[in-house]
Order: structure tokens, then sequence, then C-alpha cells
């Protein structure tokens, strides 16, 4: 008998918490009542004229993702270390693939880097390392991300908000549906991993067919790589970033990492202790950097055009990575036969 009771007791337990579950799931899946929700869904349809009723509609189908909250709080560009996060991504299965890649596509990518001026290594290492070439795209609805990330997490959400905008604006200038985008925890989308500003304001249309379209379109996403780098600035046949040897006086003030355009010149950095190993014109300007690398400190003065790449993903490791995963990818190329020189 006390053994019954115990098994009533064990099964009333084990239903109440997935009673209280499944109740939390469906408070988390229903935006439609979120204040903060409504207050967007109103600006909405004052300022851009969209439909109360779809609005609602669209946010009782959208869910809060925990998923999407632990990762936001751990990206890998803050909790390893150089060394570690080099790993990821520059080895053999990457460099290969972007070489495959960059074979596949050699005329969109000859014809990107003609027009905008971006080497084709780079555009293929920016769609590496986002999507290991179209293969990992990302598996959050891009609703679910910029509604989680709008709505409850307060650090990043005017960010987020003005994103979710972005996203309503151009799935309805592309006559599509909101919901059926995936893409990155954070609402990146398509091979480039544009968010959908980015989408609006730097995504060409680069076959001609009518749409910008980075999702499914590779020659698109191609000429959207090159033309986001150019119109942050990209400097045609200019170099991106050097090593660098510290002196004996290096200055111990100098602040290392610090992603700002650059403003110090080489002369500067040259007087602070911090050499190049390459020649550079003594007017150039460059912020110094200092990388925690498999064999110690590395130091590297980063000039504009690794500044440029920072646009994408505000953090040095991450340019960092989109470069050497560049360099490896064309000396890779040259010696399977590629055409660059």
């Amino acid at each position: 008998m006390l053994n019954i009771r115990r098994k009533i007791k064990v099964c009333f337990k084990v239903s109440w918490l997935v009673l209280l579950a499944s109740v939390s799931g469906a408070v988390q899946a229903d935006y439609s009542e979120s204040p903060e929700a409504k207050a967007f869904m109103e600006r909405m349809v004052q300022e851009h004229g969209f439909e109360r009723e779809a609005l609602q509609q669209l946010f009782g189908q959208a869910e809060k993702s925990q998923k999407i909250l632990d990762a936001i709080s751990r990206p890998a560009e803050k909790t390893k270390s150089w060394a570690d996060y080099r790993k990821i991504f520059i080895k053999d299965a990457r460099i290969e693939g972007g070489v495959k890649f960059s074979q596949a596509n050699a005329d969109a990518l000859a014809r990107a880097e003609q027009e905008y001026g971006v080497p084709a290594e780079y555009i293929v290492a920016i769609i590496g390392v986002e999507t290991l070439y179209g293969k990992v795209t990302g598996s959050y609805r891009v609703v679910d991300a910029l509604s989680t990330l709008a709505f409850d997490y307060p650090p990043r959400s005017p960010f987020f908000t003005r994103e979710l905008e972005q996203y309503l604006l151009l799935t309805r200038e592309h006559k599509q549906d909101p919901l059926a985008h995936k893409g990155s925890y954070a609402g990146a989308m398509g091979y480039g991993q544009f968010m959908p500003s980015s989408y609006r304001h730097y995504a060409v249309d680069f076959d001609g067919d009518g749409l910008p379209d980075i999702w499914n379109n590779l020659t698109d996403a191609i000429g959207s790589v090159a033309n986001y780098f150019t119109t942050h600035g990209w400097q045609r046949d200019a170099l991106v970033t050097v090593r660098a040897r510290p002196g004996a006086t290096l200055d111990g003030d100098i602040v290392y990492n610090q992603i700002v355009a650059p403003e110090r010149t080489v002369a500067h950095w040259r007087a602070a202790g911090l050499t190049p190993i390459v020649p550079l014109s003594d007017d150039a300007k460059a912020l110094p950097l200092k990388l925690d690398g498999s064999l110690g400190d590395e130091y590297w003065l980063g000039l504009n055009n690794f500044y440029v790449i920072t646009r994408y993903n505000r953090s040095h490791m991450y340019a960092m990575a989109v470069h050497q995963l560049a360099q490896a990818i064309a000396r890779a190329h040259r010696e399977a036969g590629g055409a660059r020189e």
C-alpha cells in the first residue's frame, strides 16, 4: 500500500512538472501580449503601415528561446584565447573548402574584385568564416531570434528592436513570409550572414535578375560582401595587417585591440616600440594589436582594411581570422593552379 502511495505521489509530481513546462512554453511562445512587443507593433502600424491583426498573428507565433539568450551571452570572441579561436577557422578543411568555393565561383569572384576592389580571397574568407561556404547558415527562425533579443535581452534591446523592424520591412519588400527564414542566434542571414539592416543597405543584385538574394543566390552573396567592404572604406591593393616587433623600450601604456578607426600613424607606433617587420609608410594609420597565440604574445599593426573587416564583426580576433584564412586560401589556390599570383 505504501509503495502504491509513493507511486501516486511520484506520478502526480511528474504530471505537475509536465504541466508547468507546457504552460511555461505556451507563455514563452506568445509575444502578442508582451508590453514591449505591443509597443513595437503599434509603432510598426503607425510608422510603416503594417496591419495590426497580421502583426498580432505573427508575434503570437514568435517564440522566446533561452538557447539564444545563452548563446549571445558567451560569444567565442569573448571566451576563447586567440590560439583557441584561430583553430576554429584556420584549419585544412576550411582552407580546402575555400579553394573549391573559389574555383566553383571564379567568374563572380573575379567580377566582384574588378568592380569593388576587394580581393576574391577576402570575400571567400568571409563566407567561409560565417557559414562554411553556405553549409551552416543557421537553424533559428529569424523572427524568433530577433524577437527574443528585442524583447527579452535588455542590454541590446534597442539594437535588436531596430533589426526586427528592418527584418519586417525587408520581408515585406521581398513579399516573403517573415516566419520562413532561418539564421544565426543573432538573426544574421544567408551565405554572408547579413543582419536585416545590412541586407537592406548593402545587398546587391549582382546577377541582374532583379532581386538581391543572399539567402539562396551565391552570385548576389559574393557581390554583396564586396559591396559591404567597399562601402565601409576598403582600399584597393592596400595591406590589411602586418606583424610588429616589440622593442626593448616598448611603451607599457599602449592600449591594444581597441576597435576604432585608426588615428595614430606607423611612425607613432614605431616610436612607442612597435616596429612593423615589413616596410610601411610612416604616414599610414594603424591600430596596435596584441594576441595570445600558441607560442606566446603576438604583436600586429592593423591598417585601414583591417578596421573595415571589423565593420562586419566588431572583434579584432574575428578580423584576424578572416585575414589569415584569406591568405591561406590564396596560397592554397595558387598551389592548386589558381590564377592569382
